[in-house]
């Protein structure tokens, strides 16, 4: 072999082999710590790329961070703008969260400190129209300090589509990178009973879970990509019975969010069975490769009160949890990206395969 054909193979076998996949990220308040790790661990890793990234919720706002850091200074512009990002939601949270009423690290659970208590109560006796008339919020302050949206929508390596629920309709909307404000991330992640609407083109809109958790169809239109990682933060199965007026709000929240992504999941079983019975012509449908990282037992055993949690120690926890859980995927399920899906769907419900 002469020495420039050793040179090019020499070449060839050190080169990183780069697959591209697209996100759906779901909402959970602060569970979204979780999220967060599951993108540092995917963006230290050279070879996953990203071309879509689809959220709700508290996704939304990691996915406009991911975005912007991206487009600042690439892979570890995107790890330091998220790690920057929590460490701010932390620090705010001293000040704007129940926590601030009572001590750090002491033994009560959140749930049980008199300022959560009173906080729960009078949201539900309450609107935030009543509770909150000048519409405060601190996400607002902190979104735009960390993320520069213009260069976000101009400079933006990878597609983004946030989901809204529109309160007029029930109808889901999606807004895509060209558009992505402040208020279209606000609006994603709209709690209904703890911020009032966010207004945009005359149309107010919640949390984009009540209408899609997250959304997967623009993956379709819009992304070349077959791959789509879920990162699952809404447990789809609770074993104790919730007992709390919280805790049943919160499972009602859930069952809710994962029904609107079952319909989705549903429809694109039905798409692989006109495939896989030659009903559909090749170019005309798409299999989609589904795959989840998720740690559906431990984020099931987080209280209803642990989604507005900031405790610094909380929220890198379950930051750690994440980098393992998606550590572990990489590890046995990156050789079956662009090949076969690793989180099987029917027409009742989600089975992981084995």
């Amino acid at each position: 072999m002469a020495d420039g054909d050793v040179v090019f193979e020499a070449r060839r076998r050190s080169a990183v082999e780069v697959k591209t996949v697209n996100l759906a990220l779901q909402g959970g308040g602060a569970h979204g710590a979780f999220t967060w790790g599951v993108l540092d661990r995917l963006l230290e890793d050279r070879r996953i790329g990203f071309e879509g990234v689809s959220a709700t919720g508290a996704g939304s706002v990691n996915a406009a961070v991911l975005a912007h850091g991206l487009a600042l200074g690439g892979r570890d512009g995107a790890r330091a703008a998220l790690a920057n990002f929590w460490r701010r939601i932390s620090h705010s949270g001293l000040a704007t969260t129940p926590q601030a009423f009572f001590e750090r690290g002491a033994p009560s659970p959140l749930e049980l400190s008199p300022a959560y208590v009173m906080f729960d109560l009078m949201t539900r006796m309450f609107s935030p129209y009543e509770l909150n008339p000048l519409n405060a919020d601190p996400l607002r302050a902190m979104l735009e300090a960390e993320v520069d949206f213009e260069r976000l929508r101009r400079e933006a390596s990878a597609k983004v589509f946030l989901g809204a629920t529109n309160v007029r309709t029930g109808r889901l909307r999606v807004f895509e990178t060209h558009e992505i404000t402040v208020d279209h991330v606000m609006a994603s992640a709209c709690q209904p009973l703890v911020s009032q609407a966010v207004e945009i083109d005359g149309e107010a809109y919640w949390d984009g879970g009540y209408a899609g958790s997250p959304a997967l169809f623009p993956f379709f239109a819009q992304c070349m990509s077959r791959d789509v990682i879920l990162i699952r933060v809404s447990p789809e199965e609770r074993r104790e019975l919730p007992r709390s007026a919280r805790e049943i709000l919160s499972r009602m929240s859930e069952i809710s969010f994962n029904a609107a992504l079952g319909e989705e999941l549903r429809a694109l079983a039905a798409v692989s069975r006109r495939i896989d019975e030659g009903r559909a012509r090749p170019d005309a449908l798409r299999r989609i490769l589904l795959h989840a990282i998720e740690a559906d037992e431990i984020m099931a055993g987080l209280s209803a009160a642990s989604r507005v949690n900031t405790d610094w120690e909380f929220l890198t926890g379950l930051r750690d949890l994440g980098r393992a859980q998606a550590g572990a995927w990489l590890a046995g399920g990156f050789d079956s990206l662009g090949q076969r899906a690793t989180l099987h769907y029917d027409t009742a419900c989600l089975e992981t395969s084995a």
